[in-house]
């Protein structure tokens, strides 16, 4: 803009913003292009040059070719060929072209030159080797690096999409697999079928599944019972005590044991605690005792100490040692019973994995439609296990199909049939030992007034009355016969 017209544009801007101005001078657009257009005509036209030398541009550009040349910068070999041909221009004498506006300042600082017309003077080599650096700067398509892809041309894309389908292998036909009858063979029925039944066994008939009623109920984990009675079996091997153990005791007999169990059934039945509390009570005192030698008047502190430590084993919430202290007429004190409760757990080396005998009767119970009639007899003889000492070489998963064998006996539940025998994991003829060592205590005179007091009410169904009747009856009829088979044996 001519300087004419910028300072009265400012007069206007300022004579515009006073208030007190009598006058204002207000430009509009067209009395600004005719004043632009007159100032224009009486300036003279000259071209415009650049602001510096032709011979200092030449010497900045080479020395920002050497150094970028250096980083590999194949720009820089078109822009100092165009620099060079502008340098032989100047020095012959020619003018060199003008470029317009903002257009010629805009091409300086980055030496962007606009393509040659007609009447230039650069020569085709420049050019080409300018459009080939360009092609080499210019990025492959896919590549990650930033820029537009380069543009195919639609004739040259169609023609390369006929050859990509041409060099395609055609498919194979099926006749050409079966051409040779020696390499292709049909399998046969005995490497490529095999028999379903030698793969999956069916079942037998006369056993049910009873596991499949209880898919829905998580508590009962039918995908892993059976996987879980297994490990249980493998397992009561191991935490089974020495049946012999009394041998080595010098001040103490089974008699005394099955006293000190009976007084302990008082204690379990006085704090209301589980069946499983009572079993592993006395299993940690059997396997105590298989180690370690006690004397008479330290026996009772070590069953006050084995109920202590099952209690908080089972229970949720285990009596407290003053109770303990207590029932045992506080004939120990409470630092005697927690210092003993260490000493029997480092005897049995912390190992309380004892598989309950509850447990696998339970599982039989579910084949016997989880009679209570049968349940209860099966726990009052499955009790028997824990004052008898003879039971004790017997593992607990025997004892209780022993008990269920015999409570159905009694009841006359019906046969002992493969379902309630698969449950059970054992047969008649394996369940016999263990079933003539309870009829015999049954018929014995009661030797243990609590245990039997405890089943003879109607809580239990009056087990112990209806057994033990049983039991008489039973050994008066074949007991004769038995003590002839055993004579003839001996």
């Amino acid at each position: 803009m001519p300087p004419a017209t910028r300072s009265l544009r400012q007069r206007a801007v300022t004579n515009e913003n006073d208030e007190n101005a009598a006058v204002t001078t207000r430009l509009t657009r067209n009395k600004t292009t005719a004043l632009g257009s007159q100032d224009a005509a009486d300036v003279p036209k000259k071209a415009l040059q650049t602001k510096k030398s032709t011979s200092v541009l030449a010497a900045t550009t080479t020395t920002r070719t050497t150094k970028r040349a250096a980083l590999g910068d194949v720009s820089n070999v078109a822009k100092a060929d165009g620099v060079g041909a502008a340098a032989k221009e100047a020095k012959a004498g020619k003018k060199p072209l003008a470029t317009k506006g903002a257009v010629a300042k805009a091409a300086h600082p980055t030496k962007v030159e606009k393509a040659t017309r007609a009447g230039s003077t650069r020569s085709t080599s420049a050019l080409k080797e300018k459009n080939a650096n360009l092609k080499r700067e210019r990025p492959v398509s896919g590549s990650g690096i930033a820029g537009q892809p380069t543009k195919k041309n639609r004739a040259t894309s169609v023609l390369e999409e006929i050859e990509e389908t041409e060099n395609v292998a055609p498919p194979k036909q099926a006749t050409e697999v079966a051409e040779d009858p020696v390499e292709v063979t049909k399998p046969t029925k005995k490497t490529v079928k095999p028999d379903i039944e030698e793969v999956f066994p069916e079942p037998a008939k006369d056993i049910l599944d009873l596991d499949d009623e209880d898919v829905g109920d998580p508590l009962m984990v039918s995908e892993y019972v059976v996987e879980i009675f297994d490990y249980l079996k493998e397992l009561e091997i191991t935490t089974m005590a020495n049946p012999d153990y009394m041998d080595n005791q010098a001040d103490l007999e089974w008699k005394m044991r099955g006293i000190l169990v009976d007084w302990l059934l008082e204690v379990h039945t006085r704090f209301r605690l589980l069946p499983e509390t009572l079993f592993l009570a006395v299993n940690i005192i059997d396997r105590f005792l298989s180690t370690k030698i006690v004397q008479l008047d330290r026996l009772q502190l070590v069953g006050v100490t084995a109920m202590f430590i099952a209690s908080k084993y089972e229970e949720v919430l285990s009596p407290h040692v003053q109770n303990f202290r207590h029932v045992a007429d506080d004939g120990f004190t409470e630092e005697e019973i927690l210092s003993a409760e260490r000493f029997v757990l480092a005897a049995l080396n912390y190992d309380l994995s004892y598989p309950n005998p509850m447990n696998f009767l339970r599982r039989i119970s579910k084949a016997d439609n989880y009679d209570i009639q049968t349940r209860t007899l099966g726990k009052y003889l499955l009790e028997i296990s824990c004052l008898d000492h003879r039971f004790i070489g017997h593992p607990p998963s025997q004892v209780a199909a022993a008990a269920m064998y015999l409570a159905r006996l009694v009841l006359e539940r019906g046969e002992w049939d493969a379902t309630i025998a698969h449950y059970a994991g054992y047969t008649e003829e394996e369940i016999q030992p263990v079933l003539q060592l309870m009829i015999d205590y049954l018929s014995s005179p009661v030797v243990h007034e609590a245990f039997f007091k405890k089943y003879a009410s109607k809580k239990f169904l009056k087990a112990s009355i209806i057994l033990r009747r049983w039991a008489k009856e039973y050994v008066a009829q074949y007991g004769n016969a038995l003590q002839e088979s055993e004579k003839s044996e001996k």
